[in-house]
């Protein structure tokens, strides 16, 4: 898994944000808008760093803040319409290796993989 990971993260070379800055732009885009702690609990991170990256990603056009509409002390953050057309691109750009990847594979290598893929999905559901 951990040389997969490697090789999906080559597809990205040139891209503008760090790894950290695109996970929470996923789970923005997964979850949809949330606060910055609901953020910062789902990536698993400190509050003062997912604050630090949320700043960058609001300074690079990638999410917008707004405020919380029942607490005043907390805001919302959601992705912008460019950070939706980043998502689409990093996902096209990863997608587009596996697809070429796969269709090197025998029918009994991709039925064996799909059961893997399965397996994979029921462990991690397990653990969250």
């Amino acid at each position: 898994m951990v040389r997969l990971t490697r090789h999906l993260r080559g597809r990205r070379a040139d891209s503008q944000i760090s790894l950290t800055q695109l996970s929470a732009l996923a789970t923005l885009s997964r979850d949809g808008a949330m606060t910055p702690g609901a953020l910062a609990a789902k990536e698993r991170v400190q509050p003062p760093s997912m604050t630090r990256v949320i700043a960058s990603l609001t300074d690079l056009g990638l999410v917008e803040r707004k405020p919380h509409p029942t607490d005043g002390r907390q805001i919302i953050v959601s992705l912008s319409d460019a950070g939706c057309a980043l998502i689409a691109d990093e996902t096209h750009a990863r997608e587009a290796w596996m697809t070429e990847q796969l269709s090197n594979l025998t029918e009994d290598q991709v039925v064996v993989l799909t059961k893997a893929v399965a397996i994979m999905k029921q462990i991690v559901a397990e653990s969250e």
